[in-house]
């Protein structure tokens, strides 16, 4: 199968990538290993809450020229300081992703991809001359019918994070929201079985299910803290009783991977064998392929980044 991100992105990626998100910004140079990967060069930063906002909508970042040389900075504690091209990891609220499913089959090209720009206008919310839109086709559905991954950034957020990149001469080749960085762990390789990602941050949680390097389901809620775990138990229900079945394999789901603060680990894994009545296992930094030196640096950290930069061998 195709992997879900080959017609959002360019045909070269360095093995450099950057992620930012509210609170932290952490960079990573990859080498490839026999066993999988792992850091050439790393660093993390805590920035100010208030320097990088996430929303869609609203103006994301405080102070250009301040994130500009807190990133300047960074790159320079990885010894990354005269590298430019890069690979990028946005927080979550920035953008929204869609998963399109056409309910009945369109005649002509011309009307299908009508069909998707009035779906995509009713997803995003906003008219579609306002975005920066990615789109991707997907494997057609069990019954047959097309669908469609979409990623939309608001131009004047993109134009933000640019002009942030452009000031330091960087070439940001590839920008993609932070869940599709981390799920390069899920869908690098192959798995017969389904896939979890469940990535927190302050906004509430994305949770993605992959099966045969694609999504399956790709949802993003925006919740209070204490309502993350009844809408996280939605979705798995949503899962189970709709697609579970449609798994070529006995057990449907097999690995999780949780991701970002607010949602626990082992929280999140009771949850989901409570739900889904299955022997899941979590997984590690080891577990994807990635080997981590003996420091502070931590998978949750880095994972978007260093998601994006396994594309260099892809």
């Amino acid at each position: 199968m195709s992997n879900p991100l080959a017609k959002l992105v360019k045909p070269w990626y360095p093995a450099a990538a950057l992620g930012l998100d509210r609170g932290i910004a952490a960079i990573v140079q990859l080498e490839s290993r026999k066993s999988g990967f792992s850091l050439r060069r790393a660093a993390s930063v805590t920035l100010s809450e208030s320097l990088i906002r996430p929303s869609f909508d609203e103006s994301n970042i405080d102070d250009l020229d301040q994130l500009a040389e807190v990133l300047k900075e960074l790159a320079s504690s990885a010894g990354l300081l005269r590298q430019r091209k890069w690979s990028i990891t946005l927080p979550e609220a920035s953008s929204r992703i869609l998963i399109l499913t056409m309910e009945t089959n369109v005649g002509s090209k011309n009307e299908l991809e009508e069909v998707v720009r009035w779906k995509m206008e009713r997803g995003f919310g906003v008219p579609l001359d306002e975005l920066s839109i990615s789109k991707q086709s997907l494997p057609r559905d069990s019954q047959d019918r097309d669908r469609f991954l979409a990623v939309g950034v608001h131009l004047s957020v993109l134009a933000e994070y640019e002009s942030v990149f452009n000031s330091l001469g960087w070439r940001a080749g590839l920008i993609l929201p932070r869940h599709l960085g981390e799920s390069r762990w899920l869908t690098r390789n192959g798995n017969r079985h389904d896939s979890l990602l469940l990535t927190a941050h302050n906004e509430g949680f994305t949770a993605g299910i992959f099966r045969n390097h694609e999504p399956l389901i790709l949802r993003s809620v925006n919740c209070e803290p204490d309502e993350r775990e009844d809408e996280f138990y939605r979705l798995l229900l949503f899962y189970r009783d709709r697609l579970a079945s449609e798994s070529e394999s006995e057990q449907s789901m097999s690995k999780l991977m949780v991701l970002g603060q607010g949602f626990g680990k082992e929280r999140a894994l009771d949850i989901a064998r409570e739900t889904l009545g299955e022997h899941l296992q979590v997984l590690r930094a080891e577990d994807v392929g990635l080997q981590l030196p003996a420091s502070d640096l931590s998978f949750d950290a880095i994972a978007a980044p260093a998601g994006l930069a396994t594309l260099h061998w892809s």
